[in-house]
């Protein structure tokens, strides 16, 4: 290769951004809202959920994870087509299917009508985030692009609590549907807003598309996204049910990889994985999101089934974290020019593991000023880590390609969630059963499986029987999950170590002036 080849993605890239691109910013907020929102406003509703429509606990998981499973298949087929037949068109249809998930959703008669409905969302959602991402990639200069990236990833802070929160005030006046109708006018306002001040961009020379590649995509995601969920749900995590779909879902991503490599037209340059910073950054994404699934999951029970809140206060408490998560993405970017994204990083998962080892601290009668410093903490933490690894990974991508590299940093946000709601949703239900032991024998004997797979599904038992002896079942139900909670939060501790550590070897650290 010449010096003027090597030159020509060089000048690419430094090409000015788009005139109207903080408008289009704005825009693609809106859209990344729709889809964040639309998802975290059923964790409030579980319990709601549980009594109003007669599901049980496994089929709640699977209205959650309906979503999520559908959401990572998807993400990179999306991705590429995208960057084939044009972004705007893309995010267009991944509005309005998800409008219509949320629209049949709410009226779902039966657990099996609403998982069907959260899968549905689940494809227009896997159209929509990735898709803002590359869009926000492509009408930025790298100059701005962090600072760009900064606000898209405090504006996933601010949905986080923005969800459960409307959600918590929806469900104080309405039936529990009504929560999947709040991302509808958001939906319509962001397909307008698109429709008038977001450009069409695609790559330019797409080549021929890798069909078997997006297929075997696909598949392998979705099965190990399956074998993941499946063994969280109790299942076993060696009973032939799990492992069949998750090893046969890595062999298969591993035969993605090992095809790719050698395609002459490949859907995603897997050599991108060779560079540390990027592998680095994908690595430390996955378990940041593994936290805030996963610490969220046992969170909402803790709020509801051993505090007592409602959905509302439950929603509200969860501010804290959402708000340090909004104000810290948009700065660490900032702080990423200047000290690196190491040492940024670093520091936030070293905030993220001491919070999470605060909740050794909470208790049955813990007062709401130490759960809010707590969660101001992990939401610092958490905000910290988001916006330096994304542009981390989308730095390396060019630009042409952005659709095929958002579809990668989110990928590792869905499968890491994925892996943090089952790993340490499995660790908390197997954790609380064993605590609660023996106690659930006060219950009738119908009752007594289903009481040990959490809390909720215990005091709603406890409510039916309505027997004085099984009354006195709740106390030792609280202590249990509690304790079952803390156990849980050491788990998450060291997931977020873990990452500390793979950022602290393998991230660059503060570029030098001739490196700049």
């Amino acid at each position: 290769m010449t010096a003027t080849d090597r030159s020509l993605p060089e000048a690419a890239e430094e090409r000015p951004g788009h005139a109207r691109r903080w408008w289009v910013l704005a825009t693609m907020t809106v859209c990344l809202l729709v889809v964040i929102m639309g998802n975290t406003t059923l964790n409030v509703a579980i319990p709601t959920l549980q009594r109003d429509l007669g599901a049980s606990q496994s089929e709640l998981q699977w209205a959650i994870d309906a979503y999520i499973l559908v959401f990572a298949g998807l993400l990179f087929s999306w991705g590429v087509i995208g960057d084939r037949i044009g972004r705007r068109r893309v995010l267009l249809i991944g509005l309005t299917v998800y409008t219509a998930g949320s629209l049949l959703g709410a009226f779902s008669s039966s657990p099996g009508e609403l998982i069907a409905w959260r899968a549905v969302m689940g494809i227009g959602g896997a159209a929509v985030q990735p898709t803002t991402l590359a869009v926000i990639t492509n009408v930025f200069p790298p100059g701005e692009r962090g600072r760009a990236i900064g606000v898209w990833a405090g504006t996933a802070g601010i949905a986080v609590a923005g969800g459960p929160l409307a959600s918590g005030a929806v469900l104080e006046h309405f039936w529990w549907g009504a929560i999947f109708l709040i991302a509808v006018p958001v939906a319509v306002l962001g397909i307008v807003a698109t429709l008038l001040v977001v450009p069409e961009s695609r790559d330019p020379s797409p080549g021929r598309l890798d069909v078997p590649g997006v297929l075997l995509s696909i598949v392998a995601l979705a099965g190990l996204v399956y074998g993941i969920i499946h063994g969280g749900s109790g299942a076993g995590w060696t009973s032939p049910g799990v492992l069949v779909p998750l090893l046969g879902g890595l062999a298969l991503l591993v035969l993605f990889v090992w095809l790719q490599r050698r395609s002459a037209h490949p859907a995603l340059d897997v050599t991108l994985f060779g560079n540390p910073a990027f592998s680095a950054a994908a690595a430390a994404l996955g378990l940041n999101f593994f936290a805030l699934m996963g610490a969220t999951f046992y969170l909402v029970y803790y709020l509801q089934g051993v505090l007592g809140y409602g959905p509302l206060a439950s929603g509200a408490a969860l501010v804290p974290m959402a708000v340090g998560m909004a104000v810290m993405a948009p700065g660490s970017s900032r702080l990423a020019e200047r000290f690196g994204p190491k040492a940024v990083v670093g520091t936030g998962f070293g905030l993220l593991t001491a919070a999470v080892c605060g909740f050794q601290l909470l208790d049955t009668t813990s007062s709401p000023w130490l759960l809010l410093a707590i969660l101001s903490v992990q939401g610092l933490g958490m905000g910290a880590v988001m916006a330096p690894t994304t542009e981390s990974i989308m730095s390396v991508v060019p630009r042409h390609k952005a659709g095929a590299g958002a579809a990668v940093n989110n990928s590792v946000r869905q499968v890491g969630g994925a892996l943090g709601v089952a790993i340490l949703g499995s660790l908390l239900a197997n954790a609380y059963a064993a605590q609660l032991g023996d106690a659930v024998d006060a219950l009738p004997a119908g009752a007594r499986e289903e009481a040990s797979t959490s809390i909720v599904a215990t005091l709603a038992a406890v409510q039916q029987a309505g027997d004085p002896a099984a009354a006195g079942l709740v106390a030792r139900a609280e202590e249990a999950f509690v304790a079952a909670m803390h156990l849980t939060a050491l788990g998450t501790a060291l997931a977020t170590a873990l990452a500390a550590v793979v950022v602290l070897v393998w991230l660059p650290g503060r570029r030098t002036t001739a490196g700049r």
